[in-house]
C-alpha cells in the first residue's frame, strides 16, 4: 500500500483514504505519497490505445487505489465522474489547447471535485460517518466542489470566496445550491481565505468532529488531475514524442498534477508556469529568495490571484527542499533541476488581453483570461509557433470562455456561446453569508452549522 507523509515531516504516514478524509495533516503539512507507481511500458502502451478518457482514469489511477478501493468499483465511479469531452485543439503548428471546460460547470476543477466526491462518499458511506468539507475558493473550484458534493447524504460543504474577486457567474454556481452547501463571501483576499481554512484545521476545537476539504491542499484533488495531461500526451503525441505543458498556475494544483504525472511516466519535454502578476514562483526559480505577495494583486485571470500557493510546499518537497505552511524555506530544493524542468513567466492584464484579442484573430481560437494566460506563456516560450520545430506543445485552457463573458465581450466585441450547465442560472435565487476576515467569526459559523 503507497502510504501518504506530511510536508512538515511531524505527522504519521496514512492511507491514501485517511489522507483523503483528512485533508491537511495534523502537523498542518500538506499529504505527499511516500512512493510513486510507475507506468510500465505495456500499460502506456494501452493507455495510447484507450479510446475514451474514463479508460485512462482508471488505468492511472489504479496504479495509486488498487490496494483501498477494489478495481471494479473504481471503474464504475471513473466512468460516472467522467461522462464528458476533453477537446485537443489545434491552434498552431504543433500547438494546441486543451479545453477542461466540458464539465458540469465549465471548469477543470470537474475533473478533481467529481472524482474526490465519489472517493470520499465511498470512504465515508463504508464508515457510516459524517463529514464537513471546509474549502476556500477564488472561484472555480467553489462552484465545482458546490456541484460534486450537492445532495450527498453524511456531507456538509461550507465554501469561502473572496467576496469582491469572483465574476457574477462563478458566484451564482455555488450561492444557488442549498441543502447540503453554504457558501460565505469573506471580507478579504483569496489567500485570507484560505489561511482561514487551514487555521481550523489545525483548530484542537475541532479534534473531534471531522473536517476534511476540497482544496488542493487535499492529496485526492492531485491524483485525478494528473489524468488529463496523460489524456492529451496518448492523443497527440507520436511514438517516442515528448511533450510540453503550459499550465496556468495560482495555487500550483493544476501544475502538481502534471509533475505527478511525469514522475509516473508521462514523457514530458518541459513545464511553462504562466502565472498572472502574482509572480512570487517565477521570480523565487529566478532569484532564489521566495516571497509572498501580501496581498495578492487583483488580476482579470482571477483564479490565479495567489500570493502563496500550498502547492509550493508539494514541489520543493519534491525536489528535496522543504517548506512549511507559512512560506518559509527550512531546505533548499535542487534549484537548478528545477530550472531545468521549468520555465516560469509574468503575463500582465494587458498582456492577457492582446493574447485573447491577437489569437482569435489570428487563428479563430477563443480563449478566457487563464487559457490566455497559458497561451501567453507558451508563446514566450517557444518564440512562435511556426517557428517551434515542430515542438509538441499543449496550453491549459481552465475555463469555458462564458464565464468571462464580460472581459470576451469588451475585447471582441461579442458574447461567448453559453453552455448548457450555465443556463437559467440568473433566474435562481442565491443564498449567501457574508463575514468579516477573522478566524473568531468562521469558528463561531463551522460551530452553528
Amino acid at each position: 500500500m503507497i502510504k501518504y507523509y506530511s510536508t512538515n515531516l511531524r505527522s504519521d504516514e496514512v492511507s491514501f483514504s485517511e489522507a483523503l478524509l483528512k485533508g491537511l495533516a495534523p502537523d498542518g503539512g500538506l499529504y505527499m505519497p511516500s512512493r510513486l507507481p510507475a507506468l510500465s511500458a505495456g500499460e502506456l502502451k494501452q493507455i495510447r490505445m484507450a479510446k475514451s478518457y474514463n479508460e485512462i482514469a482508471f488505468t492511472v489511477l489504479n496504479k495509486f487505489l488498487s490496494d483501498e478501493v477494489e478495481p471494479s468499483y473504481l471503474e464504475t465511479l471513473c466512468e460516472e465522474a467522467y461522462n464528458f469531452h476533453v477537446p485537443l485543439e489545434k491552434v498552431a503548428g504543433n500547438g494546441y489547447v486543451m479545453r477542461l471546460d466540458q464539465g458540469p460547470t465549465a471548469s477543470f476543477k470537474d475533473f478533481a471535485a467529481r472524482m474526490m466526491a465519489r472517493l470520499m462518499n465511498h470512504f465515508i458511506s463504508r464508515n457510516r460517518q459524517h463529514y464537513t468539507i471546509l474549502t476556500a475558493t477564488s472561484g472555480d473550484t467553489g462552484s465545482a466542489v458546490a456541484s460534486a458534493f450537492h445532495g450527498l447524504d453524511g456531507i456538509d460543504v461550507i465554501i469561502l470566496y473572496p467576496e469582491k474577486e469572483v465574476t457574477d457567474m462563478q458566484r451564482k454556481q455555488m450561492t444557488t445550491l442549498t441543502d447540503n452547501i453554504k457558501v460565505i463571501a469573506l471580507d478579504g483576499k483569496f489567500d485570507d481565505c484560505q489561511r482561514l481554512v487551514k487555521q481550523a484545521f489545525t483548530d484542537p476545537t475541532f479534534n473531534g468532529r471531522k473536517l476534511s476539504s476540497a482544496n488542493s491542499i487535499n492529496i485526492g484533488r492531485l491524483l485525478p488531475q494528473s489524468v488529463y495531461y496523460i489524456y492529451a500526451w496518448a492523443k497527440l503525441a507520436a511514438e517516442g514524442e515528448k511533450i510540453t505543458f503550459s499550465v496556468p498556475s495560482g495555487n500550483y494544483g493544476d501544475l502538481m498534477g502534471g509533475i505527478i504525472a511525469r514522475e509516473i511516466g508521462l514523457p514530458i519535454d518541459k513545464f511553462i508556469i504562466s502565472t498572472n502578476a502574482n509572480n512570487e514562483v517565477p521570480e523565487y526559480l529566478y532569484t532564489g529568495i521566495y516571497k509572498p505577495i501580501d496581498p495578492s494583486i487583483n488580476c482579470i485571470s482571477s483564479a490565479m490571484n495567489v500570493g502563496h500557493p500550498s502547492n509550493l510546499a508539494r514541489i520543493i518537497d519534491l525536489y528535496g527542499g522543504n517548506m512549511d505552511e507559512r512560506g518559509v524555506i527550512k531546505k533548499q530544493p535542487d534549484l537548478k533541476k528545477m530550472k531545468s524542468d521549468f520555465n516560469a513567466y509574468s503575463v500582465t492584464d494587458k498582456e492577457t488581453e492582446s493574447t485573447i484579442i491577437s489569437t482569435f484573430k489570428k487563428y479563430g481560437t477563443l480563449l478566457e483570461p487563464h487559457g490566455a494566460v497559458a497561451w501567453n506563456g507558451l508563446e514566450k516560450y517557444l518564440g512562435s509557433l511556426e517557428n517551434s520545430d515542430g515542438k509538441l506543445s499543449v496550453a491549459l485552457e481552465t475555463a469555458h470562455p462564458y464565464k468571462f463573458k464580460e472581459v470576451v465581450e469588451g475585447l471582441l466585441g461579442f458574447t461567448p456561446e453559453i453552455p448548457a450547465s450555465l443556463k437559467n442560472l440568473g433566474d435562481k435565487k442565491e443564498y449567501c453569508y457574508k463575514l468579516e476576515n477573522s478566524y473568531g467569526a468562521l469558528k463561531d459559523f463551522i460551530l452553528k452549522h
